[in-house]
Parts: structure tokens; sequence; C-alpha cells
């Protein structure tokens, strides 16, 4: 299905906005700008003209540019619609030059400053500028009776007098060239692991009703502008959904590893971009977008998206999914329905909203973390399922895991088993010391450091025993048990269990 419709397209460096047409199909995103195209009719050289501007001591070249006009201080006139040269329509009587340029503003100044002592520019005669500028999209050429121009509307008048009407042009020859103005791709930007960004690059704060498209390779749609935040929204929900079933469809073609990935271990769950915000209000720091991925035993964070086996092992960090605690920092909904009404209702979010409502955290060892945000509930969501499987199906896939603790002056082995729950043994003659069910942990508490304490209650007696223990690494042995706990309790559900291939399933086959 293709999804089509007018936006504002707003360049932040040139610092001009003007309508597009978006055309959205399943891999692509077009963006299309109004432009002029001979119809019917020959374009002969004859109408192509030279003008030579020669640089004067003062004043230059006698012209100046203002964001989207030339003004030129001779009785020179041109259109100039810029391709790969200066090519205009030409008018001798004009008072300004309105420019139609792809160029940033800086750009087009220092081209006319190092142009040299003489510019010379290709020109193309055209009986009736104003009326042609006035044209409506798909019409034909300019009426020539009685149509008023951008110019004339403006105060500015090519018979130097006050009269709305255009002179009467020579009777058009019958092989005249005809124009159209008509809708032309502009940019083309391939969806496949392309981004979405409502914020102004490397801050927190929110666009209203305006967000970015970026593809792999960098290019960008620059900031487009929708009348409403209802709609705005819905073409970034838009783009996002073909964004994630593009991921989904080509993850095995894109990251070339099918020989790698046939296993379970190395079943792709979910990946995707997400922003990581800097911990706390450091200054100097910005925050940056991240692919993150999570496939087989890890949860990866990379600058770039892997487009080969090797680039999987360079990661920029990689944590094992069984020590990872995942966080959402608020409520939300599983669909947009709350950003929606708020949309809808014309409030714009608070800065605290701005930054934390669609965020998640990603706890690990140490009491390490990384905070990530996202554009929508949804996308949320897709990363909250995503993380419960690959979780469980890590622990399916390992089973058990062990570490080392100590308890009064002894070193011994805790051990947490998906069948059998918690068991603690000798290090070195293995003698296993207590062994306690999932079921049987009724609470625990630690000092945040290196030590804990485990409350399991004695089936037979019905009495609370305290175990208490210490670890190097506490905090990646508490993420571990909530693991396995989960895991534990999700494979009671026959919810989950029944959902389990519908929840983003990236695996190769």
């Amino acid at each position: 299905n293709t999804k089509s419709g007018i936006a504002l397209l707003y360049n932040e460096e040139t610092n001009n906005t003007y309508d597009v047409c978006l055309k959205l199909t399943k891999e692509v995103l077009t963006i299309q700008k109004l432009d002029v195209v001979c119809t019917s009719g020959s374009e002969s050289q004859v109408n192509h003209r030279t003008v030579v501007l020669r640089r004067q001591a003062t004043g230059g070249l006698g012209l100046s540019i203002k964001v989207s006009s030339i003004q030129l201080d001779m009785n020179v006139a041109c259109f100039i619609y810029m391709r790969l040269s200066f090519i205009s329509l030409y008018h001798s009587q004009s008072l300004s030059l309105a420019i139609c340029i792809n160029l940033p503003r800086s750009r087009q100044v220092h081209l006319l400053r190092t142009a040299g002592d003489e510019v010379t520019i290709t020109v193309r005669y055209l009986r009736e500028v104003p009326s042609f500028l006035k044209l409506p999209l798909g019409s034909p050429g300019p009426d020539h009776s009685r149509v008023s121009s951008p110019l004339f509307d403006s105060g500015v008048h090519l018979n130097g007098n006050g009269n709305n009407t255009a002179p009467s042009p020579p009777s058009p020859s019958a092989n005249e060239p005809k124009y159209e103005k008509r809708w032309l791709d502009a940019v083309s930007l391939p969806l496949l692991m392309a981004r979405v960004s409502r914020y102004k690059a490397g801050k927190d704060k929110l666009r209203f009703n305006c967000f970015e498209v970026f593809a792999l390779d960098g290019a960008s749609t620059n900031i487009l502008q929708f009348c409403t935040a209802a709609e705005s929204t819905d073409w970034l929900q838009a783009i996002s959904t073909n964004i994630n079933d593009l991921t989904q469809e080509n993850v095995s073609p894109f990251l070339n590893i099918r020989g790698l990935v046939g296993s379970s271990c190395e079943c792709i769950v979910h990946m995707g971009w997400a922003c990581e915000c800097p911990e706390g209000s450091a200054p100097g720091r910005s925050s940056t977008f991240k692919f993150l991925a999570l496939r087989g035993p890890y949860f990866y964070i990379f600058k770039s998206p892997p487009i080969s086996a090797a680039d999987w092992g360079q990661a920029e960090t990689t944590y094992n999914l069984y020590e990872v605690l995942f966080k959402v920092h608020k409520l939300w909904m599983a669909e947009d329905c709350w950003l929606q009404a708020r949309l809808y209702l014309g409030l714009e979010h608070s800065p605290e909203q701005d930054t934390e409502s669609l965020c998640f955290s990603i706890l690990v060892g140490h009491g390490q973390s990384h905070t990530f945000r996202v554009e929508l509930a949804t996308d949320l969501a897709i990363w909250e399922k995503s993380f419960q499987r690959a979780v469980f199906l890590e622990v399916q896939r390992i089973q058990s895991k062990s570490y080392m603790c100590s308890s009064q002056g002894n070193v011994l082995c805790f051990t947490i088993d998906f069948a059998s729950g918690f068991t603690c043994s000798e290090s070195t003659s293995k003698t296993i010391l207590w062994r306690y069910k999932f079921s049987q942990l009724k609470g625990s508490s630690d000092d945040g450091k290196t030590r804990v304490k485990l409350l399991f209650k004695n089936p037979e007696s019905k009495q609370i025993e305290m175990k208490e223990l210490e670890f190097a690494n506490l905090t990646a042995v508490l993420h571990c048990i909530h693991s396995f706990i989960a895991a534990k309790v999700a494979s009671m559900d026959p919810l989950f269990m029944c959902s389990q291939s519908f929840l983003g399933n990236y695996t190769n086959s």
C-alpha cells in the first residue's frame, strides 16, 4: 500500500520552508518537489540568452541574495532554475529575481563571490514569466489574457505602473514550448535500517508537529512539518511500522550470515535504533543514536547497524542477557492512545515527559545502566516484549548458571537452575549445603554492594530461613535470579507460550 500527502520541508541551514509531496511505500519514502517541465513544443537554442554581470569596485555584481530571492540593482530580471548551471526564464524589465536553487544560501554566496570579475548566466526566454509563475499544479501554459502574478501582487510591476494586468505579448507560435508544474521525485530514502527522530539533533527538546527520517547511509529528509500533531504522529507511525517490518523481513540477506544464524542460540529476536540519553545532566554530553540488537545470548549496542558477520564482533558494548534487567521508566500504553489524545488536544509535552515518557533502561552488572528513548509507545511495547522473549529463550538454552560466593569465610558455589531452583554447595567437595525451589523464595535484601540475604520458607517447618551470601558482582547475580524466575513464571503462562511465534521473531532459516 502507498500512503501519500502534503507536508512542509524545512531546511535548517537555509531557513527555507516549502511544500513537498510525500509518498510512502513499503521500502522507500519519496519526497517530491514542485517543478516545471516542458510538455510540448521545442526549447530552441534561440530562446537561450547570455547575461554577463561585471563586478564593480563598489557594489560587486550589483545583486544580493536574500533567502528565497535575489534583488538586482539593474533593470534585468531572471527566474533562475539551477541544476548544473544557471538556467533561467528571462524577462528584460522586471525589478527582482526569484531564485529556485537547491543549494544552501552560503553556497550560493560563495559561488557568486568566487566567480571572478565577470559572471555569465545562461537564461531562457519566456514571454510571460509572471503569469507562468501563477500556474496551478498540472495546468498548461500561461493564460495571456488576464492572469496577475506574484510580482504584480507584491506591488512590483513589469511596465512600471500600478495596473494589475500583464502586458499583452505577441501571439504565441505553434512550436513554442508549453510548460506544466508537476510533482517530481527529489529525494528517495530507503527505509531498511532507517531511523526517525522527533527531537532536535543532540538535544532532548521535542519538535512539535515535526520529525526527520535518516537512511542507513546518513541521508536525511531534513525536517518534515505537518499541519497538526495528529497528522505528524500518523506519518511517524506509518514510517516506523515500515522500518520495523523491513528489518524483520530482510535481516538474513542484509546481515549475510545465514550460516551463522541457523541455530537457536543465534536467534535474532529484535533490533533497531534508539536514542541513548546521557546519565544525569552532565554538561557537554548529548543524546546519541545507537543501534540495539537482541541476538542469541547477548544484548548488543552498536554505533551503526552490523552489515556483515564480522561487524557483530565490533559492538560498542555487549552484555549477557540473563544478567540484564529491562525497566520501563514510566507508565505507558500498548498503543499510542494516550499520546494521540494529548496531540489531538494540542497539549505539548512537559520537559520531563519529553525525556522520560518513552524511555527504558538496561540495568547491568556493578550498578551500571544505559537509558534509551524511543519515538512511539508502540516501539516501547515491542522492545519490552522482545526483551521478555530473548531472556526466556536464553534461560531455556543455558538451563542453569553458577556463581562463586562466600559465607562466613567459606567459599561456596551458588547455582540457579531452571528445573530445581536454588542450590548452594561447597566449591571443592561439591557437597550440597541447601536447596530451595523458586516458589520457596519469599524475599530478599542487600546492602547495594556485595551482600544479600535470601529468605526461604521451609516446606516442612513453615519457618522462614535466611541465607546470607557475598558475591563479587552482586547486581549481576540478582538480575540472573530475576531472569530465571521470570522465565519460570512465563513457562507456566499459556498466553505467553502461545505468543512466542509472534513476538518479533527475527529468526533466520
